[in-house]
């Protein structure tokens, strides 16, 4: 019998804001709706550039008067910084968790189930013995994600019936997704949201207002501005290393990020992924001596394919 699978993300941290302002802090800062977090949900948000490039993505949950940040443990303070930048006057305290609370992720069939949330939709939250659970809002087959007392984390696993899954097991699952993770997949003040599937995997809220970069990033989209996507992909050979060039004939076309035994996540132009698809002399994508497949899933937008309909935040 399949039984889902379970690991702590220990490259993964917690940032504390509290106050009585946190809700109208983080809203005129982050790319997605705080105000969902109040009716007992999670969302998936980034911090830009007044530019509308990438900063720091993260997952925002409600833990009772504050709103906890699941971001990059390596850029954690280099996180609460940046808020403290935009704090002035709100009433707010900024406060790095460190060790004390962990990031859980559960995945595969029944994850959702083993903690009360089967059925559920994406971003829905349940609070927990010594914690708080919730759906990935990216994508239902993303799985879910807890935030536990780190002492708590091991008999948390045992009590729900998850096995223990290594790190390469969570890297497989989500590359073969699609899912970007943090500044590994994204490039600092480079990357655009839209380039990167923000808006299929609820980062974005279109409706909610001003934010940082919020112009550019709205133009993106009405104006048609994106010619590059993060697709994942399969490698034929050496997975070369992140940043490696991938080349379509005598063109550099985009590049390989993350990646693990034979998957990999690639930033490609849309005009050479399109040729690619339809084959043909001259069509193959290559990355060093390895050959490079895109493996479009079906929840992401491209040219001439369909919008998923699940996601419409």
């Amino acid at each position: 019998m399949t039984v889902p699978k379970a690991l702590r993300l220990d490259d993964r941290s917690i940032i504390s804001v509290a106050g009585e302002d946190r809700l109208s802090f983080l809203q005129g800062l982050v790319s997605n709706d705080v105000r969902q977090v109040t009716n007992g949900g999670a969302i998936y948000a980034a911090l830009l550039t007044p530019q509308g490039k990438y900063l720091f993505d993260f997952f925002i949950v409600g833990a009772g008067d504050a709103l906890w940040l699941d971001c990059e443990a390596a850029r954690a303070e280099a996180l609460a910084r940046r808020l403290g930048i935009y704090r002035l006057r709100a009433r707010v305290t900024i406060t790095p968790m460190a060790d004390a609370i962990s990031v859980v992720a559960g995945f595969g069939t029944g994850a959702a189930a083993a903690v009360g949330l089967g059925g559920a939709d994406p971003g829905a939250a349940v609070a927990l013995a010594s914690g708080i659970a919730f759906l990935d809002p990216r994508l239902p087959a993303a799985g879910i994600r807890c935030h536990l007392p780190t002492n708590d984390a091991p008999a948390f696993l045992a009590t729900h019936g998850f096995a223990p899954a290594s790190r390469d097991d969570f890297e497989r699952h989500r590359l073969r997704l699609g899912l970007p993770d943090g500044s590994r997949d994204l490039i600092l003040e480079r990357s655009l949201l839209l380039e990167c599937g923000f808006d299929e995997l609820n980062g974005v809220n279109w409706n909610k207002g001003c934010y940082v970069g919020q112009e550019v990033t709205a133009r993106s989209k009405h104006r048609g501005l994106i010619r590059k996507r993060l697709v994942p992909a399969r490698i034929t050979g050496p997975l070369p290393a992140p940043g490696t060039p991938i080349r379509q004939g005598e063109q550099t076309v985009g590049e390989i990020r993350s990646g693990v035994d034979g998957l990999a996540l690639a930033l490609l132009q849309l005009d050479a992924l399109a040729l690619a698809q339809g084959g043909g002399p001259g069509s193959e994508l290559w990355a060093g001596e390895s050959r490079v497949a895109a493996d479009v899933p079906a929840w992401m937008h491209l040219a001439g394919r369909p919008q998923h309909p699940g996601l419409s935040r």
